[in-house]
């Protein structure tokens, strides 16, 4: 069986234990209140993990994974090595009931791997050389930042939830509202400016320059930075006006031939298949020769794209033609291959970083759970049972967020890893290439495994840490929704693992500290410091392992 079909299998194989592994995050609390059945319950968390692949089209998440190791250090075996890895740690958490996070695990396994293959095929090298330092120190950081982020939020959402005095929390929850809104308002806008970097490809020039050491590089890298600079100004056109209208200012404004022929230099590439010929020459020298010689003809070529705005599309392919003779039947999809509209692309790009579902589902829930106080205390007379009744109802909503979250965060840590390994193995030329299966896959490999359950992780974190009310889960589950969406906009792979047992201290630390089971949250912290390096040991030890055979 080829290796690539190995890895794609063990990467949905991972997806799927992720799902019943991390299925207690989603509905521990829903259950623990006795709102659903456990079957009901995981039905409903498996359903909003899939939903999720309706809601997030950026794929911050994979983006973030998939280029953890530098691109020199990604093969097959080492992608291998590390799911095996992530697949045999997480089970072991799974089995002995340990709430360990899947996605650290899948990190620490591809870098362990990648850095093991590093020194073994380079000799010893600096890590930061292997992977991409800043991103790793991103999610060490929320190792600690994200459980503290939900506690916090959870906090916040549990005392105004018991305030008595109706319209105060109307007007907290109100004013929280807007305040997030106009937070994602400013995510939206940090994202266009970083999603104009890569379509100057700011972020591939600067790797080559202060990674690879490569001085050719830097006049490519200032001119980037400088065209990606003149646009920021048209971006704060996008909320009201859109993605065509600052596009359209920016193609009338901004120099955009430079990139233009940059990008017409990529469709030669892309139908030439030279970054699928280069890549496969890595696992199979004897393709060496045809890489090569493909790699003159697209040189030769290249050139020629310079004298794109003088001749026409059609007449550069005529010039391409006479450098390098197409066979006739041939022509028109070389033409049609080469077609390039730079503001279509441009529009594509921006459009990526729109967060407006994200932003008004978050706001909706809230002013959802504010009219719910205003009927409940104002508009009909308080009792016991309604406030309980309405709680119940309410966690329905703050479950199906949190596996909303759930389901956009950690599939997208597989697919990023699958994508990689399609990069690797030549299928594709790069991780934006993602072709549509690959997160429908992900998505419903997720979902099948939430739908499969996780009793053993549902007992602890549904009963062992604290006892939970609806009231509390509902706190919990959309203070950890919150932290997930919050994070998502980041590009930061966070523990869902990590988030919700923060957000369950958290709403059980409002009942005084005696509420919060302190033993079993050392022990679970002691988890999550260790699942990175042991993950990265076994992958290292696993990538060795392969070598032997290679």
């Amino acid at each position: 069986m080829s290796l690539i079909i190995i890895v794609i299998a063990l990467a949905l194989i991972f997806d799927f234990i992720n799902g019943f592994h991390d299925a207690a995050n989603s509905i521990a609390t829903i259950v623990s209140t006795k709102v659903l059945s456990p079957f009901q319950a995981v039905l409903w968390a498996a359903f909003f993990n899939c939903v999720a692949f309706l809601i997030f089209k950026d794929h911050a998440v994979a983006n973030t994974i998939g280029k953890t190791v530098y691109s020199d250090f990604i093969s097959l075996p080492v992608i291998c090595s590390g799911l095996i890895a992530a697949i045999m740690w997480n089970l072991l958490t799974w089995w002995y009931g340990i709430p360990s996070s899947s996605s650290h695990t899948l990190i620490g396994g591809f870098a362990g791997a990648a850095i093991a293959y590093a020194f073994i095929s380079k000799g010893i090298l600096p890590i930061s050389e292997i992977i991409d330092s800043d991103k790793i120190g991103k999610t060490l950081l929320f190792i600690l930042l994200a459980p503290l982020l939900g506690m916090i939020i959870s906090i916040f959402f549990t005392l105004i939830f018991i305030q008595n005095k109706t319209w105060l929390k109307v007007g907290i929850l109100l004013t929280f509202a807007g305040t997030l809104f106009y937070l994602f308002i400013g995510f939206q806008e940090n994202k266009l400016a970083e999603n104009i970097n890569k379509f100057f490809r700011v972020d591939k020039y600067t790797y080559e320059v202060n990674i690879k050491h490569d001085s050719t590089k830097i006049h490519q890298l200032e001119k980037a930075k400088e065209s990606a600079n003149l646009c920021i100004p048209y971006l704060s056109n996008y909320e009201y006006r859109g993605a065509e209208y600052v596009a359209d200012n920016i193609v009338k404004n901004v120099d955009l031939k430079e990139i233009t022929i940059s990008k017409l230099g990529d469709k030669l590439n892309t139908y030439f298949k030279l970054e699928q010929l280069k890549n496969r020459a890595k696992i199979n020298p004897s393709l060496k020769e045809d890489y090569l010689a493909t790699q003159k003809i697209v040189d030769s070529l290249k050139p020629i794209t310079k004298k794109y705005f003088e001749l026409g599309l059609e007449g550069m392919v005529a010039a391409m033609n006479e450098k390098y003779p197409i066979s006739p039947d041939k022509v028109k999809d070389f033409t049609k291959a080469m077609k390039t509209d730079i503001k279509a692309d441009l529009v594509k790009e921006l459009k990526k970083a729109d967060n407006k579902i994200v932003r008004w589902g978050l706001v909706g829930a809230l002013l959802i759970f504010a009219f719910m106080f205003i009927y409940n205390e104002k508009i009909k007379t308080p009792t016991a049972k309604r406030t309980s009744t309405s709680f119940k109802r309410a966690q329905l909503l703050s479950s199906a967020a949190f596996s909303i979250g759930h389901g956009g965060n950690d599939a997208q840590k597989v697919m990023g890893i699958i994508a990689a390994a399609l990069v690797a193995n030549g299928s594709i030329v790069d991780i934006k290439s993602m072709p549509d299966w690959v997160p429908l896959s992900c998505y419903l490999a997720i979902g099948l495994g939430t739908l499969s359950g996780g009793w053993k992780i549902v007992k602890t974190m549904g009963t062992k840490i604290t006892k939970v009310t609806p009231l509390e889960g509902v706190c919990a589950e959309t203070a950890g929704a919150t932290t997930l969406f919050l994070t998502e906009q980041m590009g930061i792979p966070v523990s869902t693992t990590h988030t919700i047992t923060g957000a369950i201290i958290g709403v059980g630390a409002t009942k005084g500290i005696g509420a919060v089971k302190w033993g079993v949250t050392v022990s679970l912290l002691w988890a999550w410091i260790l699942t990175i390096p042991i993950s990265g040991i076994l992958g290292a030890l696993f990538y060795w392992i392969f070598s032997l055979f290679l």
